[in-house]
């Protein structure tokens, strides 16, 4: 009977340790799995820092073109104006020119 016994024991050790195998089989699949999704959302920052990165460079070559491009609009401005003042005084010297021709 200690035969029954060794047995029924050893079967019992065997599906224990079967047991065990497959707890840690599927503890080391879940960590696997954790592992792969941290990859994945470190890759997911990667990107995304990479993109705020461009972000931040287009936002300061565009601040920098903006600030060229008024610059030139007041230059532009102030041309007109000057030119919008030279105008009128050649009108007023012709028309000056001109009434003083009809008198």
């Amino acid at each position: 009977m200690s035969e029954s016994v060794s047995a029924a024991a050893l079967s019992s050790e065997a599906a224990a340790i079967e047991q065990a195998t497959r707890r840690l089989a599927a503890a080391l699949d879940g960590l696997e799995a954790a592992v792969d999704q941290r990859r994945s959302a470190d890759r997911d920052e990667d990107r995304l820092a990479a993109r705020i990165q461009a972000l931040g460079a287009d936002r300061s070559r565009l601040a920098h073109e903006l600030d060229g491009m008024i610059s030139r609009s007041r230059s532009l401005e102030r041309t007109n104006t000057d030119i919008a003042q030279r105008l009128d005084q050649a009108i007023a010297t012709i028309r000056t020119v001109l009434e003083s021709e009809e008198q």
